[in-house]
């Protein structure tokens, strides 16, 4: 091909008022380049001259840049076109591969122990309680601070990754539940416990916002948010099982928290390591024609976290979002914390055994993570979040009539089998529906309200449990089910997302 015409097709990339240039490159069969036809050069040509007409206010090259070769303007032409809201932690779609498989695996390692930390308690409260000598009620509260350490961390999210980058973010999150660990292992007086629980919330929920932000914004979003969030689940399935495994052979309740403390601690080292230099990896600046021809108020200034809070909270979508994973998580943790008190109570199972109800619960929300999330993507997730709300109704229908030990034990895995993808595919529709430069407080916002709907369901299902019994977790679940139903439902249309 003539430099020339490679020289006017890299003028029309130059221009401000083209933002998606045509590849006027062709390859045969053998990949060898061919000349454009007659009809591309007089496009070319017109396009030179309406771009010497409206780019006076661009200044003109100083320099003369060697013509690129074909490859190289192919791969610039497969480059995704950036956008004046594109943030610096949106990068690795550009960066090579090996980075990000290993920062995917630190996400997922620590959603691993968040999973651990969150089922945990459904099978230690009976210990916990005949321990502090306690009741549902008072035992409850350790819902509520975990809760509140979400609802602090939420506004404080975005200031802190601005002021400390992703990687001691991570770090800082990790060490706050790794000193909250430190504390329940020493079995202190239950308002020490308590108080642990916040600090765990605090850090579960600022290191969720970022790997929420993490993963929504790879180019397969959804299934990579499944992933992250299936180990989550693998976290769910494996702490019920050692807890009642380890109490039920005589060893101290808090003695558990040792295996959450050493993942934490190797997470901290990890995910220092898979995220250094993470916001260095950003791209260079996008050229003139990537980027939109309106104008902003602020152009170049970014916002204030005031005025990012302020548009956080006026969002539709932001406010629905988080409406509806309060009513999620409260279902979830209700169910994970309380179904082996009523099993206990009303099937009058023996807790050396229901204990493990639990870990099949988190085994089905795993197993519908990693298998449910993609298919849900192809089917189109509103439709697919729909339909598991209502199979869910169903399942906890039988779990709250069906008097077996066994068949309730099916029907919370299956139950589990049919919430697990319903995170995932919500969090990848928020996402899309959001803008980039809100998307780290909005997602904060919505993982403390969910936060806050995982603490105030159980803590009030343990409030009516000790006045009426436990099977009162069964309607408020449903009733959750609904809220979730109608939310959904109230959330704007989504635009499929092209990469």
């Amino acid at each position: 091909m003539a430099p020339s015409s490679l020289n006017a097709f890299l003028e029309i990339e130059s221009s401000p008022q083209i933002t998606s240039p045509r590849p006027a490159l062709r390859k045969d069969k053998q990949g060898s380049a061919q000349a454009p036809s007659d009809y591309e050069l007089d496009d070319i040509q017109q396009a030179k001259d309406s771009t010497r007409v409206t780019s006076k206010s661009v200044a003109p090259p100083t320099t003369c840049s060697p013509s690129p070769s074909p490859s190289e303007l192919e791969q610039r032409l497969s480059m995704p076109q950036a956008t004046h809201e594109t943030p610096t932690w949106a990068v690795d779609r550009t960066v090579t591969s090996w980075k990000t498989k290993w920062r995917m695996s630190s996400v997922c390692l620590m959603s691993l122990g968040s999973g651990m930390n969150d089922s945990a308690p459904g099978a230690l409260i009976p210990y916990i309680e005949k321990h502090y000598n306690i009741g549902y009620a008072i035992v409850s509260l350790i819902f509520v601070t975990n809760a509140l350490g979400f609802i602090l961390a939420a506004p404080l999210t975005h200031s802190i990754e601005r002021k400390l980058g992703r990687a001691r973010s991570y770090a800082l999150a990790l060490s706050v539940q790794a000193i909250g660990y430190v504390v329940i292992i020493c079995q202190p007086p239950f308002p020490a416990v308590v108080a642990s629980f916040f600090l765990l919330g605090f850090g579960m929920a600022l290191a969720l916002a970022l790997s929420n932000v993490y993963c929504a914004n790879l180019a397969n979003y959804t299934t990579a948010l499944g992933c992250s969030h299936g180990f989550y689940g693998i976290g769910g399935i494996i702490a019920p099982l050692f807890a009642t495994a380890m109490v039920s052979d005589g060893i101290r309740w808090s003695f558990f928290y040792t295996i959450t403390l050493a993942v934490a601690i190797f997470n901290i080292g990890y995910v220092s390591w898979a995220f250094h230099h993470f916001e260095n990896d950003s791209p260079n600046e996008p050229p003139l024609a990537a980027r939109p021809t309106t104008s902003h108020v602020n152009d170049g200034e970014p916002p204030s976290r005031t005025q990012v809070l302020k548009k956080t909270i006026r969002n539709r979508t932001t406010l629905l979002g988080a409406l509806f994973i309060f009513a999620y998580q409260g279902a979830e943790v209700s169910i994970s914390g309380w179904v082996v008190s009523f099993l206990i109570s009303y099937r009058h199972g023996d807790p050396s055994q229901v204990g493990y109800v639990s870990a099949g619960f988190w085994a089905g929300i795993t197993v519908g993570r990693f298998l449910l999330t993609h298919p849900a993507s192809k089917i189109g997730e509103k439709i697919a979040v729909a339909g598991m709300i209502a199979g869910a109704v169903a399942f906890q229908l039988l779990t709250w009539l069906v008097p077996n030990v066994i068949g309730d034990a099916v029907a919370v895995s299956i139950l589990g089998l049919l919430l697990g993808a319903v995170y995932p595919c919500a969090t990848s529709v928020f996402t899309r529906l959001i803008p980039h430069s809100m998307q780290i407080s909005s997602l904060s916002f919505i993982s403390a309200l969910g936060s806050s709907g995982g603490a105030v369901s159980p803590f009030f299902t343990g409030i009516l449990a000790q006045k009426v019994g436990t099977m009162v977790l069964h309607p408020i679940c449903i009733g959750l089910y609904g809220v979730m139903a109608i939310s959904w439902l109230l959330l704007p249309k989504v635009v499929k997302r092209t990469e």
